[in-house]
């Protein structure tokens, strides 16, 4: 962490690193200044390749951003033309512009969020850090402090912020500003759902993220969205240590932990509610259904245990997913069970039919209807387990379930 004033502000735009910007410097107004979130993460030195930039202008924010779109190429955004604000994407970087508020920077910065948001660098002052609410020295003692209780009631989201920022930074919570989140933590149902999912998703994707979830959860952050009784498993054990220690890979961990820890504190029903895609609620209650299907004690003997359809119903339902359901088992049976799921071939963890439907049909003179479904079904069943192994087979195998079915004899 550097130390005040223009050391600071020398280490930052280090970290920027403005001459790989899609458009220079020199193409902003002398008044302009970088603030938020690229002043902090570059002051920490944990920016990405390609930094969300957000810049304050005294005036004319959305006409500068158009004047910048036609001269370096780009797609201008009115972001909300009351207020000025606009957004320029342009080679994968995404840069805003907003009207500076108030008389000076200082007054800008004074209607934000946490002091390590309201820091800023004015483009035509290399030297010169703004730093008026003490976010340098925040930084440094890893605290989160909100400027201002008005200042989080102005947008709720704020609240769920703080606890997502202070998890991904692994900074505290001053106790002022803890007290204001869980005092005013019914505000957040009136922010679009959206905007809350973006957060959790941040926060389920974060490192410790496990642990700011927890104290959502603890807080009652969440408790709106919540309308089937506790979470379906528990926060403590879905860590990237954790993982790692069962012998997930750390692609597999990173795409498992997200979807567990959103399973762990909410279901389908609340994800819709929050706006989500349909997709992630199937995935969510897939993945909830079977954690509580297979309850938390001893879940591998019951996986285990399971008959031949629910097994393959479990492997159909989480081919894609199963790690995530697995960050709750003892580390033999999910050494045992990912050897399996990281061999695409293996046609019960990777099911499927031995036969389409078309063959099928070509085959032996069917036609699409419900038996037909039901005969995939029993062929996928029976090459998952080992009795079926080419098409010749499976045509064979066709052929006498349908004289059993024709017969009325059980399968």
């Amino acid at each position: 962490m550097p130390g005040s004033g223009g050391s600071a502000a020398a280490a930052a735009w280090g970290a920027l690193r403005a001459e790989d910007w899609p458009l220079p410097v020199s193409a902003f107004p002398g008044d302009a200044a970088l603030v938020g979130g690229a002043v902090r993460d570059a002051l920490l030195n944990r920016l990405g390749p390609a930094p969300d930039l957000d810049l304050v202008v005294a005036e004319g924010a959305i006409e500068l951003c158009k004047a910048l779109s036609k001269r370096y190429g780009g797609s201008p955004v009115v972001l909300d033309a009351e207020r000025d604000i606009a957004r320029l994407v342009i080679r994968g970087w995404s840069v805003d512009l907003a009207r500076r508020e108030g008389p000076s920077l200082e007054a800008d910065l004074q209607r934000r969020d946490y002091s390590i948001n309201a820091m800023a660098l004015p483009l035509a002052e290399r030297d010169r850090l703004v730093d008026p609410h003490g976010g340098l020295g925040h930084l440094q003692s890893g605290k989160m402090v909100a400027l201002a209780e008005a200042n989080l009631l102005d947008d709720a989201l704020r609240l769920l912020r703080g606890l997502r920022l202070a998890s991904e930074l692994g900074f505290q919570l001053e106790s002022q500003t803890a007290a204001w989140i869980q005092q005013h933590r019914q505000q957040l149902t009136g922010v679009a759902g959206e905007r809350i999912l973006a957060e959790l998703e941040k926060l389920c994707q974060s490192p410790e993220g496990h642990r700011g979830l927890q104290r959502c959860l603890d807080w009652g952050l969440l408790a709106p969205w919540q309308h089937n009784g506790p979470a379906s498993a528990a926060l403590e054990p879905l860590s990237w240590q954790q993982a790692e220690a069962l012998g997930l890979r750390a692609e597999e961990w990173r795409d498992a932990l997200p979807l567990a820890r959103m399973a762990a504190i909410l279901d389908g029903a609340g994800l819709q509610q929050l706006k989500s895609s349909r997709k992630l609620q199937q995935r969510v209650q897939r993945l909830r259904q079977w954690q509580q299907r297979l309850g938390h004690d001893a879940p591998e003997s019951r996986a285990d245990g399971l008959a031949e359809p629910e097994r393959l119903k479990l492997h159909r339902e989480l081919s894609g997913d199963l790690p995530a359901l697995l960050l709750h088992w003892g580390p033999d049976p999910v050494q045992r069970w990912l050897e399996r799921w990281r061999n695409p071939e293996d046609r019960l963890f990777h099911p499927q039919a031995p036969i389409n439907g078309d063959q099928l049909q070509r085959e032996l003179g069917l036609k699409a209807s419900p038996q037909l479904g039901s005969l995939l079904q029993f062929l996928m069943l029976e090459q998952a387990f080992g009795r079926l192994h080419d098409t010749a087979e499976a045509l064979e195998a066709a052929r006498r379930w349908l004289k059993r079915q024709e017969e009325g004899t059980p399968p």
